[in-house]
């Protein structure tokens, strides 16, 4: 596969003649287990020098994944809903924690899962909640604090640095996969655009450049070319702008 970069490549240096940083972050979705599909993500984690922020299903996830990632430590597991079932209305967008569910069963389930991943893997969990597609009734949310997270996640640019308070928002923005169609590698240009469009808004002003940029993949789908993609990308962000992103407590009180 050959890959345009040009644009992405011009963009990338005007950030850095303007001696601009990019804080730069990777959430990759619906780990249970050990896999070679894990291996291999966390082989190019290692490589690219860009954790990983492993989001695990907590019904289904096994001990044995609490055991790779002990042995990981470029792996931050963080709970991804809590048995990642569609429970939304048929003809409704999928998802697991919609209007329509008992709040008390939801909520219940979320401490369910955050119980049992801080079980499974100690103070190594970051309590960071991502809701499965992305999705969660906004009712919810002022509850997750409470419940004992830091943080939520999904998808697109945050409106706001709170999702609720004492909850930041940190979300994620290019997912390489063409869901939709393929779901193999989207169309490079498409992807390439697309980043270059968000970065550019950051550098002018437009955007919250205090968010960090976040790469969205899924290891257990991917092909060959999604991860050729993915890795080249992530290597240009980091030999550029890109800076490591650690959480801090301090962004629930931005």
């Amino acid at each position: 596969m050959i890959t345009d970069w040009g644009p992405l490549d011009a963009e990338l240096a005007k950030w850095q003649a303007e001696e601009l940083q990019l804080a730069l972050w990777w959430r990759d979705d619906d780990a249970i287990a050990p896999t070679t599909q894990l291996d291999q993500l966390s082989a190019v984690s290692q490589k690219l020098g860009l954790p990983v922020h492993l989001a695990v299903i907590p019904e289904t996830a096994q001990s044995a994944l609490a055991s790779y990632v002990a042995q990981h430590p470029q792996l931050i597991p963080v709970v991804h809903g809590w048995a990642h079932q569609n429970q939304a209305p048929e003809g409704q967008k999928k998802c697991e924690f919609p209007d329509q569910r008992p709040t008390q069963v939801a909520l219940g389930e979320i401490q369910q899962g955050l119980a049992r991943l801080q079980a499974l893997f100690g103070p190594r969990l970051l309590p960071m909640f991502v809701p499965p597609w992305n999705r969660i009734a906004p009712d919810l949310v002022p509850a997750l604090a409470d419940l004992g997270f830091a943080a939520l996640s999904t998808f697109t640019p945050r409106p706001s640095p709170l999702a609720a308070p004492g909850l930041a928002q940190i979300n994620t923005h290019l997912d390489p996969i063409d869901w939709k169609g393929s779901r193999s590698l989207a169309a490079p240009e498409r992807l390439i655009a697309q980043i270059c469009d968000q970065l550019r808004a950051r550098r002018k002003g437009m955007a919250d450049t205090r968010e960090p940029y976040g790469i969205l993949t899924h290891h257990l789908v991917h092909d060959a070319a999604i991860w050729e993609f993915t890795e080249a990308l992530i290597a240009r962000l980091m030999q550029g702008p890109g800076q490591v992103w650690k959480f801090d407590t301090k962004d629930v009180l931005k």
